[in-house]
């Protein structure tokens, strides 16, 4: 196992755009989904790796604990699946339903939207302001 050292982005910058497929109701998932809430967590995750293993649990209570609050949650896998079976679609969607996630998980199997957001491994965490801006703090 590899371990990667996240990367971040430069206070400031405006979350990438994106349109995914979220795992678990099918429907199309974009920063527009998100629209009105005073701030976005954009999470890399998936299923097979052991750091992601290691808080699976806590990323389903963080997602409990924000689901009334005015924050916008996604978690993103990006994994080939060819390389890791256990990231495919519906053994997202079965993680989901097994810890209680109450956010979109989405699939971004071209990797694009990861690239964009320069995740380097997982889990790898973002966080935007209201305007969708890399913020030390939230308004």
């Amino acid at each position: 196992m590899a371990m990667t050292a996240s990367t971040m982005l430069s206070l400031g910058t405006s979350a990438p755009a994106f349109q995914l497929p979220d795992v678990v109701s099918g429907k199309t998932i974009s920063l527009d989904t998100f629209a009105g809430k005073q701030a976005l967590l954009v999470m890399f995750i998936c299923q097979h790796c052991p750091f992601v293993k290691h808080v699976k649990a806590e990323l389903g209570k963080l997602g409990q604990d924000y689901q009334d609050k005015n924050v916008g949650i996604v978690a993103i896998s990006a994994n080939d699946v060819a390389n890791h079976p256990t990231d495919s679609p519906a053994h997202l969607k079965a993680m989901a339903a097994e810890l209680g996630f109450t956010f979109p998980v989405c699939y971004d199997e071209s990797q694009e939207v990861a690239k964009a957001y320069t995740a380097a491994c997982t889990p790898d965490f973002f966080l935007f302001d209201g305007d969708r801006t890399s913020s030390t703090e939230v308004s």
